[in-house]
């Protein structure tokens, strides 16, 4: 009895990192967020890039099942624009004042031993004030977002000390060439297939694509095996699964394929997976101060 009373205690825990998507799972969607960045991207498209808005809602329909998001399949139709200039105008108007400070969730995070990273396609700055407002901003290592994917080119040098050289994609300063500007019809190559047709590839690298995904955790230096993925979208999971990550697919207590567990809500963390409080995990992590931004992961 005392050898496995030692054993147990010398044990590794299961999961060297717990890696969180920010939007949906982080709060609930409930909180209108997501339907307000839906409208915000189509108001976008016709207000922006001049598309008509009787085609928005069937072509962000496609644009978004093809290509894991909206804006990485408007850039493969053929559609240029700044990067940061959408991402302004997508959650520069979002009702962040729906996001209110969560102690409950606050205190589930730090009772957690483990190194714990965001991981969300959206934009640094949204991922930011979104963790803020709900008071988790010091929870976490750092986060993993669209600029940590998507290396983004500047012109000018930057003395943040934060601004660090992205890892990851192509260069993305977007240059219009009117000569060869030409749209893909996506709507009428689902409307009437050809076999010899396909579909553009997007520059945009962002989940659900294994590709992200790997790219992410060797951004991270983890291992899927050892690591612990939270996610609200069914695809994403899935998409994590095949990866080799074990995973929890929030918003639901229904568990799909593809999914190690199932959550109604993040708050249900300790009922639904208890072994991550074994007793024989002593050590507890914090991250005080200033949120580390797609750097401290780089490391």
């Amino acid at each position: 009895m005392e050898y496995e009373d030692r054993f147990r205690q010398n044990q590794r825990p299961k999961y060297d990192c717990l890696l969180f998507d920010l939007d949906d799972t982080l709060y609930p969607l409930s909180t209108g967020l997501a339907k307000a960045c839906g409208q915000n991207i189509k108001d976008y498209m016709v207000e922006k890039l001049g598309i008509e808005r009787s085609k928005i809602n069937d072509l962000s329909n496609l644009l978004y099942k093809n290509y894991g998001t909206t804006m990485a399949g408007l850039r493969a139709i053929g559609y240029d624009f700044d990067y940061d200039e959408y991402h302004s105008f997508v959650h520069g108007r979002l009702p962040y004042e729906n996001l209110k400070p969560d102690p409950v969730l606050r205190n589930l995070l730090l009772s957690l031993p483990y190194r714990k990273l965001i991981f969300t396609n959206s934009d640094k700055v949204h991922a930011v004030k979104a963790l803020s407002r709900l008071g988790l901003e010091d929870c976490f290592e750092g986060i993993i977002c669209f600029e940590t994917l998507n290396h983004i080119h500047k012109s000018t040098v930057s003395d943040d000390e934060d601004d660090i050289e992205f890892v990851g994609g192509s260069d993305t300063t977007t240059k219009k060439d009117d000569s060869s500007f030409q749209i893909f019809d996506i709507i009428g190559h689902f409307a009437q297939p050809n076999p010899n047709t396909v579909l553009p590839k997007t520059p945009i690298i962002c989940k659900p694509s294994e590709n992200a995904i790997e790219l992410a955790l060797k951004i991270a230096n983890l291992n899927p095996q050892r690591t612990l993925f939270f996610e609200d979208s069914v695809r994403n999971t899935q998409a994590g699964k095949r990866v080799g990550l074990h995973t929890v697919l929030v918003g639901t207590s229904q568990r799909i394929k593809g999914a190690d567990y199932a959550l109604e809500s993040i708050h249900n963390l300790r009922e639904a997976v208890p072994e991550l409080w074994e007793d024989d995990i002593k050590s507890e992590i914090a991250y005080p101060g200033k949120l580390a931004v797609e750097t401290s992961v780089t490391a």
